[in-house]
């Protein structure tokens, strides 16, 4: 009877055995990549950034500009009020208004086209490197790479950071092309 006793035992044993290898084979690989940090550290991350404070800057001197020009008709308004006739003070005043809504909708339609310039040039560059993060979860056998930037990921191992690598493998496409004619 001791046998048959140590039967179901023994059975029990070897399928939680199976069943613990099987779930040992089942772990998965994982990393984690910063996007926001390889865009910023990669050679064209920083050559957007550049274009973006080029255009910010272009942007607030064309503004500048018309705000010295808003000055100059607010000045006139208020000095010739006393010296000027009801004519050139409502034609003054229409010049003032027409400048502030030019310099209002100037404003608008440039920083439109600023975020515009900014989401396509991240969006591309975003694209191009989900191709080398790609290739570097086939080569070091990742079953998944997450994103610290939408992850949620509240703490992790750094030894499954990726971001370097990434910027590394990254750069080194943009430096072995060379640049289209135009």
């Amino acid at each position: 009877m001791n046998k048959i006793k140590k039967v179901p035992l023994l059975i029990a044993c070897l399928v939680l055995a199976f069943a613990a290898s099987s779930f040992a084979q089942q772990i998965q690989k994982i990393a984690v990549v910063n996007s926001a940090t390889a865009f910023e550290k990669s050679i064209e991350g920083k050559k957007a950034e550049a274009q973006f404070r080029e255009r910010e800057t272009k942007i607030r001197n064309e503004i500048q500009k018309l705000d010295d020009a808003i000055r100059a008709l607010e000045s006139k308004l208020n000095t010739g009020r006393l010296t000027m006739t009801q004519e050139a003070l409502i034609a003054l005043q229409a010049d003032y208004d027409k400048k502030s809504t030019e310099r209002k909708r100037h404003e608008e339609d440039a920083t439109k086209d600023l975020q515009q310039f900014q989401a396509s040039v991240v969006y591309r560059v975003r694209n191009e490197m989900i191709k080398v993060i790609e290739e570097i979860r086939k080569e070091r056998g990742f079953d998944i790479v997450l994103d610290l930037q939408s992850s949620g990921a509240i703490t992790f191992d750094p030894t499954i950071d990726i971001t370097e690598e990434v910027v590394r493998r990254y750069d080194a496409t943009k430096v072995s092309t060379p640049p289209a004619k135009k």
